[in-house]
């Protein structure tokens, strides 16, 4: 079974066409709100890891995870806090952790204003000045207005889950037993670096450059997403 972990801002629905390319091949697809973890109470990186995994074991004997960005910060998580249980990964436009006190002191206060802009601006408004980020330019996602009824919880991520706080995981990775497909865009210069340097750590971790892509790589490149994540499990299968 493949366990989708969907992006900052983002909804298990995002995942939507991708479950339904995955099935046709037999695949199962359990698209996970990641928001539900945070809407009674705040919960560090490392303990929604543990609670994501544990709650897999109880139903999947030898499940698959894919994260996107956020979510794929959370599949490292989930990875390290339990290497035996997952069969495979894919990683996609994730960010394996700061090293700078600097830079993580910068991105907390940077993370710290999205929060109050989710939690009390308007959500159009939030949701305009979310979408101008460079980082983020080539594929529009889908609508985000129903979102608007999980705001507080989005806005926690922004302080639980911020990068600021998250620990630089690259020395980590070698724990990773399992294989793991790290997916970067060729346009998303800065991600891809960091996808080079942390795929070294990774005993059975491929890195692959998808052409004339961003960071939205599932979006921007459906077909060609669905189509490596189907050859990369297919060969888990030889």
């Amino acid at each position: 079974m493949i366990w989708a972990l969907h992006g900052a801002v983002g909804s298990a629905s995002d995942w939507k066409n991708f479950a339904i390319s995955m099935r046709a091949d037999g695949e199962e697809i359990r698209r996970i709100d990641l928001w539900r973890f945070l809407d009674c109470c705040a919960m560090s990186l490392e303990d929604c890891g543990r609670a994501l995994s544990e709650e897999v074991a109880r139903i999947d004997p030898e499940p698959v995870i894919v994260g996107y960005s956020m979510g794929g910060r959370l599949a490292l998580h989930a990875l390290l806090a339990k290497p035996d249980l997952w069969k495979a990964a894919v990683i996609v436009s994730a960010h394996p952790g700061l090293n700078s006190e600097t830079e993580k002191a910068e991105r907390r206060a940077k993370d710290a204003e999205w929060s109050a802009l989710a939690l009390k601006a308007g959500w159009s408004d939030f949701l305009d000045q979310w979408q101008q980020q460079g980082v983020l330019e080539g594929v529009a996602m889908p609508d985000r207005t129903e979102l608007k009824s999980r705001r507080a919880s989005i806005a926690r991520s922004f302080v639980d889950w911020s990068l600021g706080i998250q620990k630089d995981l690259i020395k980590e990775l070698a724990s990773v037993t399992c294989p793991v497909l790290w997916l970067t865009g060729e346009r998303d210069a800065k991600f891809t670096r960091l996808a080079e340097d942390a795929i070294t750590q990774l005993g059975s971790g491929k890195h692959m450059i998808i052409p004339e892509c961003g960071h939205r790589i599932p979006w921007e490149k459906p077909e060609v997403f669905s189509k490596e994540c189907r050859v990369f499990l297919n060969q888990l299968e030889i």
